[in-house]
């Protein structure tokens, strides 16, 4: 059986990017994918672990080609996930999960429907804004200007398969976990199995 693409997005400070970390210390079968950047690396950043770093140049060649499954610019720097490393892996049989921005999610959507789109949502706008000023490294502008754009991501939330509550980090991955346990056992995932084995 292939594996399943599953898309996680959601607002700054949803904390999707630290439920993707927890579940990946129990999951590491899963491939999580790894995004290319045109930004310089950082002190901290390891090439193919953090980013594959790569030139603006090599970049928009890149797009050209078709080669990212989502690409945005940000910041004045480009960000994509490549194509050929998530689907290498999905055709060998290994899930993979994507974290992204609801922009990239919906470029997703949008040529690969059978893709597993999961909102990572707060328990309530009062705690996601304590979460981003609990931060400490954003401005009052840039804390507004994350929440206004948290409701625009919000609407976007009825265009995917799952709504996952990070009340807690614990609860969430468990959240996680079920969701991936269920898509595997999705009649139209296994039909092939069926016809296969049963139905010769």
């Amino acid at each position: 059986m292939k594996g399943n693409l599953f898309v996680i997005s959601g607002p700054s400070g949803a904390g999707k990017g630290t439920i993707c970390k927890a579940f990946m210390k129990k999951h590491p079968e899963v491939y999580l994918s790894v995004s290319a950047t045109t930004r310089k690396p950082r002190e901290e950043d390891v090439e193919g672990v953090t980013y594959f770093f790569v030139s603006e140049e090599e970049f928009r060649a890149r797009i050209a080609r078709d080669e990212f499954l989502e690409h945005a610019c940000y910041c004045g720097n480009y960000y994509g996930t490549p194509k050929d490393k998530a689907m290498e892996q999905l055709e060998a049989g290994r899930d993979v999960i994507l974290e992204i921005e609801s922009d990239g999610a919906m470029q997703v959507r949008s040529h690969f429907p059978e893709g597993v789109f999961i909102f990572v949502c707060p328990p309530s706008l009062e705690e996601l804004e304590a979460r981003l000023r609990g931060r400490g490294s954003e401005t009052q502008e840039e804390i507004s200007s994350r929440l206004e754009k948290a409701m625009s991501e919000f609407h976007r939330a009825k265009k995917y398969n799952y709504i996952l509550m990070n009340d807690s980090v614990d609860a969430a991955v468990s959240r996680l976990e079920a969701i991936v346990t269920a898509e595997k056992c999705y009649m139209p995932r296994n039909i092939d199995f069926i016809d296969k084995e049963f139905l010769k």
